[in-house]
């Protein structure tokens, strides 16, 4: 008897390519939902948050649509949540653009700030130094690829954990000027910096990869 599938919602609070990250999720095998359903929202599987844009009008646009709850109460429950671009940037304390500072989920300490780097936006193919351990990048080779467009970024983690037993946070880097976090695995919760969704067959193996933690 075969496995049923995965559900899982791409949260649809109006920031976000959420038709591409719905197509990416269909062909990596999972049974995909665009919505903004509270109880479908908190009920899935997983629940994918995208975001594009600014930090400040991401942040107020998943405030008005309840976001920032259902995230909060998944992941008191250990619901897995995956954020991906500026949806990974609005789980940090906070955005600074253009010199205001906006506050985040706080799921994570840090500042999402301007890239330093000679050319901005970070725009294109990059890799990625992934620690040995993540089960994000299982099975996908050193010099694999991602498809970056992003102008903000965090270039500094500092996050203790607090229970020596618990598993510290998997943090994977990559570099555009100065080092920055391009991935972070923490428990129930996973981001990307990068566009899975648009990095081709090692995006598509990254969220078999997520998908198979469900």
């Amino acid at each position: 008897m075969s496995t049923p599938s995965k559900r899982v919602v791409v949260f649809d609070y109006g920031f976000g390519n959420v038709r591409s990250a719905e197509r990416a999720l269909a062909r990596a095998g999972a049974d995909v939902e665009i919505t903004r359903d509270f109880d479908k929202a908190m009920n899935a599987d997983g629940l994918l948050v995208p975001g594009v844009g600014a930090f400040a009008s991401c942040m107020q646009g998943l405030t008005e649509a309840r976001g920032h709850w259902i995230i909060d109460r998944r992941l008191s429950g250990g619901r897995p949540v995956m954020g991906i671009c500026v949806g990974m940037q609005i789980l940090f304390a906070r955005g600074i653009e253009h010199g205001v500072e906006t506050e985040g989920l706080d799921e994570w300490p840090g500042s999402v700030e301007p890239l330093q780097a000679d050319i901005v936006p970070h725009m294109g193919w990059n890799t990625v130094t992934a620690p040995a351990g993540s089960e994000l990048f299982a099975g996908l080779d050193a010099d694999a690829r991602f498809y970056f467009v992003h102008s903000y970024a965090v270039h500094d983690w500092s996050m203790e954990t607090a229970n020596a037993a618990m598993r510290a946070p998997v943090v994977t880097w990559s570099t555009h000027g100065k080092p920055f976090v391009a991935a972070v695995e923490n428990g129930a919760l996973w981001a990307t910096q990068f566009h899975p969704e648009k990095s081709g067959d090692a995006g598509a193996q990254l969220l078999k990869n997520w998908i198979g933690t469900l």
